[in-house]
Order: C-alpha cells, then structure tokens, then sequence
C-alpha cells in the first residue's frame, strides 16, 4: 500500500514477481528556475529556507505555480517571501561527469547546495534476509539509477555505521556493488558474540523429554529486541545529522521490513532458575568507603546476560520510534520505507532463527500480527513525515514511480524571519491561492540561539585493549609497504599441507606509475629461492592486455617449513618499460595455510574480479578476501575500523573449491558505505592448531 499524509491510500496485490527496473521510466523532467537561472540563498541566522511540494488532490505535481500564488506563515504570522525558484529534476541521464566527494567533509559542503537533492539509502540488515537483499538489488539499481539527477547526492548507511563518516556519491555506480552484494542478515542465526551469549546464556532446552525449559523464548527475544534497539540507534543519529547538515528536505530511501515496535515486556524478565533479573545494587565498598555497583562478598555478581535481559525487558520502542518520527519533522527528513518481500503470508519461519536453540512455534495468527505490526510501522513512519511508503505488494514498480513523481519537482523559497533567535521550534505554514493545490512544506526550524552553539554529536568511543590495539597494529603497519607506489608489487598465500606438500599462489602486478606502458600487456619471469640460494621454482608468465596482474601457483610440491624468496622481472611489450620486485614468503612449520590473497572488482575493472597486491581501493570497489583453509569448519567475518572497533557492515562468508582442488576461505565486502580511511576484515575460523583469528588491514581512497 502507499500511505501519504493526506490519508491517500491504495492497496496493490499481484502475485508476479518483484519488477522495479521497468517502473520508473516516464517523461523527461527538466531542470528549470523562475525569477533568476541559480538563485544564491541567503545564511543570515533569521533567513530560512523552505522547499514546497504543489500536487492535484491525485497526487500529480504542479510546477507552474507563480510567487504570488503562494502565502508563508511563521507561527501564524505572514513571511515576506525573499526569494522564489522552481526545481524540475531529470532522472536517468547521462552520468554525471561531477566527482564525488572524497571526504565526510566535503559530503557535507556538498549537501549545503539547496539545488542539490539529498537522498540517503537506508539498509535495514537487520529487518531484511539475505536472499530478499540479493532479489531487490538490479531493479533498486535501476530505480535509483532513473531517480538521481546530476547535481543529486546519494549516501548508503546501515545500522552500526557512524555518520560522522557518511560520504555522498553523484555516481550511481559507487553504491552499486553494495547493493550487487547481498548485505541481509535477518535470518542469520547470531550476527555478533552478544547475540551468541545470549543463546548459550538461555538455551531454551528442557532437561526432560516433554517439559519446557524455564528460559525457553528469551535469548530469541532478546536477540529481535536489540537488532531492532540497533536501527533505532541508527536512525536517531541519522535525523541528527541531517538536521545539522541542511534545511532543505533530505529524502531517506530504507528498505526494510518493518518493525514490531517492542514494548515493556514482564515475561521476559520471569524468574529462571529461582533468579530474578535486577538492577545493579548500590552498595558502600568497606575498603574504600565508596560507592559502589560492584560485588563486595556482601552482594551476589549479577549475570551480565541478566543485566541485558531487564535493560531489554523494559525497552518501550513504540514511544521512542514517534519521538524520532517527531526529531525527523522538526529536521525535515522524510522517510519513503520499502518493504523488499512484497505480498507475504507471515512474519517469520515457523520456528524462528533469530535464537539459537529452542523457540517458540508461532501460531498463524500470531505470524500475521506480527506481520500486522510491521507494516503498520511502515505506514506510520511515512505518514508522519511526508513520504511514501511501499507495502503488501508485488509490483512495487508503482510505488517507486509514484516516490520518484513526488520529488521530481518542488520550489525553494526563502525568506527573512520576524521571529526571535530563542533556540525554540518555529512552525511553518504555506498556503497556495489558486484552487485545488495541495501543499507540502517543511513543518518548521529550530531557530538558532544567541546564548550558545548546538552540542555536536556524541563520540563513538570506546578503547580497544593492549593485546587487541597490538594486532590492530601490526596489521595496519603493512599498509605502509602495500599502499607505496611502485613499480612492481608481489603478494603471495602459502597453502595448508596436504601429504606433505603444498601450493603457494603469488600475485604479480604493475604499479600505477607504470601502467599506462602496458596496454598491450607484456611478461614476467618469475622464481621461488630457498634460503640457500637454490631456485625451486621458475615460470614464464604471460600479462594479458589491459591487465595489470597475473597469479602464479607454485606446486603442489614439497616445501619444506622456512623462508623463501620471490623473485620477478616483467617486461611491457611495448620496448623500454621493466619492473622487477622481490617477497620474502615463509612457510608455517605446522600444516596450516598462512597469509591471503586479495581481490577487486569495480568500475575501474569493467567489472571483472582481479587480483591484486594494492591494498588501496575504492568506494566504488568490491573486495573479496581469500584464505586457504585445510578443512571445511564455519567460519564468521567482521569489520573494524582503525581503532579496532566492530561496525555493523555485513562480512558475508564462504568455502571456495580452488581449481587445484584445495579450498579457501572466502569474504566479501563492498566498500560503498565507508568513507575514506583504513579498515580491517577480521576472519575467524578453526584451524589444527584451534582457533585462528586473521586481521586483513585494507585502505578506501578517494
């Protein structure tokens, strides 16, 4: 269904398959101004900037509309209007030649054009399953592709990512991968180590065939209830920002679907096992004689997941969900939320997975009002704040063309205000005078205050331990050789052992101060020394034309443990152009694999994955990480950033068959909502030895 605010609603039911790309095409739509061809607005404190939205009752656009027929109020009292433009926007042009912004700070000088749009792509990984993220992916493309006008900035945010370092795009194909990757995590049966303690911490698992576990249902609970504490988190700092960033509208695209809106629930915090969950006790500490919320001999420990239960239990999501609804009409941010399922009959599987263990089997008529919830708080949030919400349905091509209609045109008006700089909340109204319009405005501004500046937003914080800012570290270190212009840059894997031999595969690629010399490709020599002096391997290797690298796999064959050297020369065939490069490559005295190898995929090489040595990519890239592995064991892959913080970006992870019949470890990342700076994938897996934890440092440039 599509919900405005004005109560226009329709239900579309269709048992065809979702279809956008087709959707949005329509007529061309202009760029176009009224009184002057790019009106410079004004920043003085008390002039304020208002977009308006003209419809008929059905909703279509009205772009011819005069200064004159338009009335502006401030708390009810009439607004001289200063400065008066009408913005037309063609979508699905040519791409614009305009380069993105390389910084967080220039997205938000970007952002201050008033002629620019600003839309932010919300993806909800938590409220999604992965394979309805990988069926939305093309015909979201193609939306997105037809909407965005040249001057249009466009931002992917997920819940976890700071917004201190959301970075626009004008190139659509700089989120596309992102979206290309599939980025769901809904049915994923625990997405971080807190989710995991809760499942172990609350099993749900009777003792005795028949009997139901006192615990049984509480680590799902918790689980759906902090995933969905997380977006709320998120959207709270995203209104934030936006309200700082600009007064013009700012369009939130969140694909999602939906959410329950937990309330305060006593069940969940039941008695278990004859404990009741509590807050922490306030006690005087006799060592020290102050107080304290730490275990004294006198006071019980509280179980960190009894601590999380209560905090969780008492959750009212309904009441903070309208406060934000409130935050994003104060800040003029409309939401447009999708709801990727289409038509559904229920919520969840019949035994959910968000828990590890047991939980409950729903029945069908709690499936459908769960499902009930979640698409009302769909409509609500779009209600609330003056977008378009696109639910229950199959075509949802109707509904992105009507999100796209509703902001192809709209005017920007500005105006000196008579009211007082007394840091409150000015409600605005404006008025059309010809009949039969329908107008939409921002609701109103926080007026700035002469008394002091607003607060800036909250620091992320959070300080990793010794051992871990150690391994972050030392990580981050081989960035300095790996991002280094030069020449010729090596990069090698060493295979686990299998019947006492091995394979180590090396990349060998051109530096860019060279790569213009190698158009028509060229070749290489390469060699592995030991550490006395003796080849035991050599190749003659061919670079293809308009490649810059070539992987060599050496073995399988006996290699004993120790240190070798890696050896190249390559010649361009064009005469004059050689590199040569060296790598030092250690073999692991136990039968595990060491080191990775490293892929990408972007733009820059049409799209087809390749090797590569260059730790330095783009936000238009798709990074994938390649481990060998010895055996088939699970394995989980996450995000950090400099400071070995965990982001909520999704690492999906796979076993690869090699075509020399080995396996690897295999993750993905695309790199579309990071902003420039260094990063680390952190790949766990089992290997002989136990556990192995492997950090993989990585920089995002402009």
């Amino acid at each position: 269904m599509f919900t405005r605010l004005t109560g226009w609603r329709r239900r579309l039911a269709s048992a065809a398959a979702i279809v956008i790309a087709s959707a949005i095409a329509g007529a061309p739509i202009r760029i176009a101004s009224q009184d002057q061809p790019r009106p410079t607005f004004r920043t003085e404190a008390n002039y304020v900037r208002v977009d308006v939205y003209a419809t008929t009752k059905d909703g279509v656009p009205i772009d011819d509309l005069r200064r004159d027929e338009l009335e502006l109020l401030e708390d009810r009292v009439p607004q001289t209007i200063d400065q008066f433009a009408t913005v037309r926007i063609r979508g699905g042009g040519t791409p614009t030649a305009r380069p993105d912004p390389r910084t967080p700070e220039e997205s938000r000088q970007a952002a201050t054009d008033s002629r620019a749009r600003v839309f932010i792509l919300f993806l909800d990984v938590m409220n999604v399953d992965r394979t309805v993220s990988i069926r939305i992916a093309k015909p979201l493309t193609d939306a997105l592709r037809n909407l965005l006008g040249p001057d249009d900035l466009l931002a992917v945010v997920m819940p976890g990512i700071s917004v201190r370092t959301l970075t626009f795009a004008r190139q659509i194909a700089t989120i596309e991968n992102a979206l290309n990757n599939p980025w769901g995590a809904r049915d994923e049966v625990a997405l971080d180590p807190v989710e995991r303690r809760y499942a172990d911490c609350y099993p749900g698992i009777p003792k005795q065939p028949g009997e139901i576990a006192p615990d049984f249902g509480i680590a799902q609970e918790m689980i759906l209830r902090r995933r969905e504490a997380q977006t709320l988190d998120s959207f709270d700092s995203l209104v934030t920002y936006l309200r700082d960033a600009r007064e013009e509208r700012k369009a939130v695209i969140t694909i999602t679907n939906g959410w329950r809106l937990y309330r305060p629930n006593d069940d969940l915090r039941r008695s278990i096992r004859e404990t009741v969950p509590t807050v922490p006790q306030v006690t005087i500490d006799r060592r020290t004689g102050r107080l304290t919320t730490e275990p004294t001999g006198e006071t019980p420990r509280a179980s960190p997941c009894d601590t999380d239960r209560l905090r969780l239990a008492l959750l009212d999501h309904d009441a903070r969900f309208r406060q934000i609804l409130d935050q994003a009409n104060r800040a003029n941010v409309s939401f447009y939320p999708i709801d990727p399922r289409g038509i559904v009959a229920f919520d969840d599987d019949i035994v959910p997975v968000a828990g590890v263990g047991q939980n409950p089997v729903l029945r069908p008529e709690e499936e459908r009002a769960r499902l009930a919830e979640r698409s009302t708080s769909l409509n609500v949030m779009a209600e609330q704040t003056d977008g378009v919400a696109v639910t229950a349905t199959n075509d949802l091509a109707l509904g992105l063309r009507r999100m796209t209609t509703d902001l192809s045109a709209y005017y920007l008006l500005g105006y000196y205000s008579t009211g007082k700089l007394d840091g409150r909340f000015h409600a605005i109204t404006v008025r059309a005078t010809r009949p039969g319009v329908q107008i939409r405005a921002r609701r109103g501004y926080l007026a700035a205050s002469s008394a002091a500046p607003p607060a800036p937003l909250e620091s992320s914080g959070g300080a990793a331990g010794a051992a871990e800012a150690q391994a972050v570290s030392a990580a981050l270190a081989s960035l300095g050789v790996l991002t280094r212009d030069a020449p010729l840059r090596l990069h090698a894997a060493v295979g686990p052992a299998s019947a006492n031999s091995r394979t180590i595969t090396a990349i060998i690629e051109i530096g860019r101060t060279i790569a213009a010399d190698w158009a028509k490709g060229g070749e290489a020599d390469a060699s592995l020394i030991d550490a006395s002096g003796t080849t035991v391997a050599s190749s003659h290797l061919s670079i293809l034309p308009a490649s810059l690298s070539v992987q060599w796999a050496v073995g399988p064959r006996a290699l004993p443990p120790g240190d070798y050297e890696l050896r190249a020369r390559a010649a361009a065939a064009s005469p004059g152009s050689t590199a040569t490069g060296s790598l030092r490559v250690t073999v692991p005295a136990t039968a595990d694999g060491a080191g990775f190898l490293i892929f990408k995929r972007g733009p820059v090489t049409g799209n087809r994955e390749v090797a590569t040595a260059d730790l330095r990519f783009r936000r238009s890239d798709t990074l994938r990480v390649a481990l060998p592995a010895s055996n088939s064991s699970e394995s989980s892959a996450r995000l950090l950033d400099r400071t070995g913080k965990v982001l909520q970006v999704p690492v999906p992870t796979s076993m690869r068959d090699e075509a020399d019949g080995s396996k690897s470890r295999i993750a993905t990342l695309a790199l579309a909502p990071l902003a420039t700076g260094d990063y680390l994938i952190e790949l766990t897996a089992s290997q002989s030895t136990g556990p192995a934890r492997t950090l993989i440092a990585f920089r995002v440039v402009p």
